[in-house]
């Protein structure tokens, strides 16, 4: 009488769970970026209102040395009102230069403490958003525009 083999073997069982390790050894930093840069990603939409309020003054003034460099002047609440469970603040410079501060904790890992800004440039009477990264927040965190 003939048994037939049934299960699988101890080696195949072995190139399973590496196979699973390899998998897992890639996806879990993958994952920690992607969560890092979602939480950066508030300080984008955060920033929403003050790019708006620039865009309205940039149509009125035709200039972006026009465009004011106080909140109250934009018609905005303080730079410490804008802030959420990641950013700390939102501030505009002369220029229209918008600055988005990170609060230091640690759920943001690298990103931690540091800021991004928004460069307004004109663009046949539209304004364009630039991120720039001043040289603190890793590249891979940045939002889009």
């Amino acid at each position: 009488m003939k048994h037939s083999q049934k299960g699988f073997t101890l080696i195949e069982l072995i190139i399973v769970v590496a196979i699973i390790g390899i998998l897992a050894a890639i996806a879990v930093p993958a994952y920690q970026d992607y969560t890092i840069r979602s939480r950066v990603s508030e300080g984008a939409s955060l920033a929403g209102a003050t790019k708006t309020a620039i865009d309205v003054s940039f149509s009125e003034t035709g200039s972006l040395s026009a465009v004011p460099s106080t909140p109250a002047s934009l018609g905005l609440a303080l730079p410490a009102s804008y802030q959420g469970k990641y950013v700390a603040s939102v501030t505009v410079a002369p220029g229209g230069l918008i600055t988005v501060l990170l609060k230091g904790i640690g759920e943001l890992g690298t990103a931690s403490g540091t800021n991004f800004s928004y460069s307004p440039i004109s663009r046949g009477g539209n304004l364009e958003w630039n991120i720039l990264d001043n040289s603190s927040l890793p590249a891979k965190y940045l939002p889009r525009r």
